[in-house]
């Protein structure tokens, strides 16, 4: 019975020694002795079993935050703000689990979480102070700091929002200038995974889907802009970010998807339908035949179609008919290029099947110029009659007059072959006809030459 009544009194003496040095720390504290509350309380607390007590906790909080706030002290101690915070978890840690919610961080609550805010505050602080000098490294370690605070509290439904907007926006930015692009990746991704919105913000957005974009993580660069698309629609550079992203990282076929998918959206643009045209005729269409996709008609058709459309709904876009008249031109040259194709071999003449498909290709190619030669003759009514033009405008002003006057001597070479079997059957009538025709094309010509020499003159 002596030994039992021994260890409770001993248990009682521990405890009354342990609640008078912990008192000893909070008057200390309380005198502002800040040195001397460090002392003590570091003394409570290197008592093991002390450790499971909050209230020795929660003053280590209050003792290391003070000595962080004091200009004489905090240099002396110089991770004192972190020491505190580290107290303030561990205090957190051993009061969660009280089974009883009212009687959970009583401390704390008396004091309206100001312990938390006063952490929050001196590492914003410095951060700020840090920024605005420069040191974007340490400013980052200290928006970081911030963040854990604010976040620690958040997880614990202590906030009113789940992001700290402003704080990890200037994290961001520290970490950019910081040259750490992926610590600045983390936090701009924060803000954007929130579908923050603000002054300035869609650069957030367009910074993550480039920064994605160079790492040629397609999945998180489309996210991204996806996202900024979502938060701010009328932005145009969602949609030419991602079309860029597919022209250099993707395949022919998600760009064209994709293009599909915007014409749909957008079923106005002449633009739209006007880029689609020519990526697919870029796609389709190479000089050397030999180097053309096993799919190039089917490309070429359907930029054909594209283009068409195009003009259909933007009949004074000069471009389009640029180019439209180009692959009409293109297929003639290619038809021509067959027609050339056939030729004797040896001493043999051409048999009379042979010559029967070289008077069916020219045929092709009149129709292909003919086809060809009202988009040139736009490209030229539209241009011409202005004023200065733009260099972009000049070029392709030119190469409508240039094509023009190509197909019309090319025309007058069939019609001279013409003129000559007219008048080796001494079809002299016939012979007349063909010269007239003949003589339209050259007075053409001698307008559209007189209009390519004076492009610049006039234009500039």
């Amino acid at each position: 019975m002596k030994n039992v009544l021994l260890t409770v009194l001993l248990i009682v003496t521990s405890f009354g020694l342990f609640a008078q040095k912990l008192d000893k720390a909070k008057d200390l504290l309380k005198s502002n002795k800040l040195p001397e509350a460090k002392t003590e309380i570091d003394g409570v607390l290197a008592v093991e079993k002390n450790q499971a007590n909050s209230e020795a906790w929660y003053f280590k909080c209050k003792i290391y935050l003070a000595i962080s706030q004091d200009s004489s002290q905090k240099t002396k101690v110089p991770d004192a703000r972190d020491v505190s915070f580290d107290a303030l978890r561990k205090y957190m840690e051993i009061e969660s689990k009280e089974k009883e919610a009212a009687k959970r961080q009583v401390l704390l609550t008396l004091e309206n979480n100001k312990p938390f805010s006063e952490i929050y505050a001196g590492y914003s602080k410095d951060a700020a102070s840090f920024y605005n000098s420069g040191n974007f490294n340490d400013a980052l370690t200290n928006f970081r700091k911030c963040l854990d605070v604010f976040n620690f509290m958040a997880d614990r439904a202590m906030t009113i929002t789940k992001l700290d907007t402003t704080i990890t926006l200037y994290a961001g930015i520290s970490a950019e200038k910081a040259n750490k692009p992926e610590d600045a990746a983390v936090f701009y991704s924060s803000i954007a995974e929130h579908k923050a919105k603000g002054e300035g913000f869609a650069e957030i957005y367009k910074w993550l889907a480039d920064h994605y974009k160079k790492k040629n993580d397609i999945g998180n660069a489309s996210k991204f802009s996806a996202l900024g698309e979502e938060v701010y629609p009328k932005d145009p550079f969602w949609t030419a970010f991602d079309l860029d992203m597919l022209r250099e990282k993707g395949t022919k076929e998600q760009l064209f998807k994709k293009y599909q998918e915007i014409i749909k959206d957008n079923p106005d643009s002449h633009l739209y339908l006007y880029n689609y045209g020519v990526e697919l005729y870029q796609a389709g269409y190479d000089p050397d035949a030999g180097k053309r996709p096993a799919n190039s008609k089917e490309l070429i058709k359907r930029a054909q179609d594209t283009l068409e459309l195009c003009v259909s709904k933007k009949a004074d876009y000069p471009n389009s008919h640029m180019v439209l008249g180009q692959l009409y031109y293109n297929q003639g040259v290619d038809i021509n290029t067959e027609n050339k194709n056939i030729k004797r071999t040896g001493d043999a003449k051409l048999t009379p099947d042979q010559l029967k498909k070289k008077d069916e290709l020219r045929l092709e190619v009149v129709k292909k110029f003919d086809a060809a030669t009202p988009h040139f003759e736009k490209v030229s009514d539209l241009l011409d009659p202005m004023g200065k033009l733009k260099m972009e405008e000049k070029e392709i002003l030119k190469n409508a007059l240039d094509l023009l006057i190509t197909i019309n001597e090319e025309k007058i070479s069939q019609l001279q072959q013409k003129k000559n079997q007219a008048e080796i059957k001494k079809d002299m009538a016939g012979s007349k006809t063909v010269d007239a025709d003949i003589k339209v094309l050259e007075d053409k010509n001698k307008i559209f030459t007189d209009k390519f020499n004076n492009v610049d003159r006039k234009h500039s």
